[in-house]
């Protein structure tokens, strides 16, 4: 099988980095400053779980056409959510009838816009639950926890194999709608922790960041119980509904019962931080934009979701600003109650 990864960024090529470190076919569509520096110093894959792979510079293919793929089994799709129409109408020039496409993005609306542009791919839905790092451009590192879910599907099923012996076991399923559901409640957090302009982990050790999230949270799990198909599936021992009850503990009760969410590499910060420094639009109006729309389509309001949208939207307008945790609690709580 032969496995293409269009959108090479930190997620794309960490997991078709570590496919091809486990002996897969892999090319790699994306920008060439990434590709010039993993073709000269190799690519190196680590985590936090004490991974540490390299692949020699000579076995990367790397290219920043889209035709390179077309002879491909199988698409990983890893642009960010605001590039997906473009990478679709490149895509569509070149990928043959029938081929799958994997949509490992974030948000909960990009397999409908590519299923829409490439109807003659079948499109995929995929959630990567984990965040990963660039310490430098020929280096990825994978710094939370979790297992990729896919849907089931004879491609997937026959690609498992591969993402196994990577080190990438796939979690193949039959509910993905409701499992991108709840990774985009986890998601709820990535503006939080861009305006805090604080690791991940220092981040959601303090109770007033958690509280924010809480509300987000709480606004989002209303809306889906009005929406019944959209009861997001259960991705942690927790159910989802008792995520904002857990969050609103105290610290060092917090730390107890959810200490797995806190394991997470001390210098890791949420993708949408990392747009913010980059200069990137941050993904915002695909995960917090996604639960304003939910609400629109329901005839109500996620006033909550929707002033965190306009902070992070603002944050990239200009030089983002450092929340502290309480100056931040207490806008979306007046949101809240405004709206």
């Amino acid at each position: 099988m032969k496995i293409g990864v269009f959108g090479a960024g930190a997620v794309g090529g960490f997991v078709g980095g570590c496919l091809l470190a486990g002996g897969a076919e892999v090319i790699f569509v994306g920008r060439s400053a990434r590709g010039a520096a993993w073709q000269k110093d190799g690519l190196r894959l680590t985590d936090l779980d004490g991974r540490d792979d390299f692949v020699a510079p000579e076995r990367v293919v790397y290219s920043e056409a889209a035709s390179c793929l077309a002879a491909c089994d199988l698409i990983l799709l890893t642009v960010k959510s605001g590039q997906t129409e473009v990478a679709a109408k490149e895509l569509c020039a070149v990928l043959r009838s029938g081929i799958r496409v994997l949509s490992l993005q974030n948000g909960v609306s990009n397999t409908a816009i590519l299923q829409q542009l490439l109807p003659s791919a079948k499109i995929l839905r995929g959630m990567v639950p984990f965040n990963v790092t660039a310490p430098d451009p020929a280096h990825l590192h994978r710094a939370t926890e979790g297992s990729i879910a896919v849907e089931d599907d004879p491609v997937t099923a026959a690609a498992a194999p591969l993402f196994r012996a990577a080190g990438l076991a796939l979690d193949l399923r039959g509910d993905m709608e409701a499992v991108q559901w709840a990774k985009l409640l986890m998601n709820l957090n990535n503006a939080i922790n861009a305006l805090s302009g604080l690791p991940l982990r220092e981040e959601l050790r303090m109770r007033g960041f958690r509280l924010c999230l809480a509300l987000a949270q709480r606004e989002a799990l209303s809306l889906l119980a009005a929406e019944e198909r959209l009861q997001p599936a259960r991705l942690t021992p927790l159910p989802p509904a008792w995520l904002p009850l857990v969050l609103s503990l105290p610290d060092a009760l917090f730390r107890i019962i959810a200490g797995r969410m806190l394991k997470i590499d001390a210098t890791a910060r949420s993708s949408m931080a990392d747009d913010l420094a980059a200069g990137r639009f941050p993904e915002v109006d695909w995960i917090n934009g996604a639960v304003v729309a939910l609400a629109a389509r329901l005839g109500r309001r996620a006033p909550v979701n929707a002033r965190l949208c306009t902070l992070v939207k603002e944050a990239a307008a200009s030089r983002p600003k450092a929340w502290k945790a309480e100056a931040l609690l207490a806008d979306l709580r007046q949101s809240a109650r405004s709206g």
